[in-house]
């Protein structure tokens, strides 16, 4: 195969004005006194309505604007949305409320012109409020557009790694990336399940995806599955049980097709690597 190695290209005309913005949201999350929910409405409300900043309150009782301005309006302030997981049992309300506007930020900005396909400033906001969301993140988080979680707060990520399109994180029962990670475009990860017989009944388990794991288009990997190092997840495959180290699984249920050339003697016999053997 030939080796395609991604392109540097020339500095955009905006990369400064963009630095800026960047840099007093920064400023902004360092500030412990900062209310977060203030913060996310009024950075919204500059890419969106920039006609009512500093007039916000005025807008949305202002009977004179046509109703659905007044309800966008109402909804850059996360106090005044309601999240999927907020309505779930296991959901540490402290925690989550803490997240919550960062998680709305980082939606919202996903939707909006400006976030559409713009990589570069979208990658950077997002490794911007990582920290600030999940329990720990190593450098050089890249994560693209529509990148949704359940909690966030649960989430471990190591150095390096990618996350593509409209891929689900379900960190409800926790999910750890090792380092250089890759999930690709619309991959399913899962940390928790229903009983089949009562919806209600739930059962959390760790997922982890060891040091240079590739999950690939399409794929699913199911609550509690370890996929060891350098382990890869076909396309559309769904791993319901753990992926050997070096070993690609493909298929419904994943399973071991080949493993990878750059396999060391022992890949064939281990079954969890130092990332996994932390739990």
């Amino acid at each position: 195969m030939t080796r395609i190695p991604l392109q540097s290209l020339p500095q955009r005309p905006t990369a400064s004005l963009h630095d800026a913005w960047l840099a007093r949201l920064a400023s902004a999350l360092a500030d412990p006194t900062i209310d977060r929910n203030d913060l996310c409405r009024d950075t919204l409300i500059e890419l969106t309505f920039p006609q009512f900043v500093g007039a916000y309150a005025e807008a949305i009782a202002d009977e004179t604007l046509p109703l659905g301005t007044r309800v966008a309006l109402s909804a850059l302030d996360p106090r005044n949305i309601t999240l999927e997981p907020e309505y779930y049992g296991d959901c540490d309300q402290a925690r989550f409320q803490r997240v919550k506007p960062l998680l709305w930020l980082w939606y919202s900005f996903d939707r909006l012109p400006i976030g559409g396909q713009a990589v570069e400033l979208g990658v950077q906001l997002r490794r911007l409020l990582a920290p600030h969301i999940f329990k720990r993140v190593g450098k050089n988080f890249k994560c693209f557009q529509h990148v949704e979680f359940s909690f966030g707060y649960n989430m471990e990520v190591g150095d390096d790694v990618v996350v593509h399109r409209h891929v689900l994180l379900d960190d409800r029962g926790g999910i750890r990336l090792g380092n250089k990670v890759s999930i690709s475009d619309y991959v399913n990860v899962y940390s928790h399940t229903h009983s089949i017989v009562e919806q209600v009944d739930v059962t959390n388990a760790l997922t982890v995806l060891g040091d240079g794991v590739r999950v690939t288009y399409h794929a699913t990997v199911l609550a509690g599955v370890h996929v060891g190092e350098q382990g890869m997840v076909g396309a559309v495959a769904v791993a319901t049980k753990d992926v050997r180290p070096y070993h690609v699984n493909v298929g419904i249920p994943a399973k071991s097709v080949r493993v990878k050339p750059n396999a060391p003697p022992d890949a064939g016999d281990r079954l969890r690597t130092s990332v996994e053997r932390e739990t």
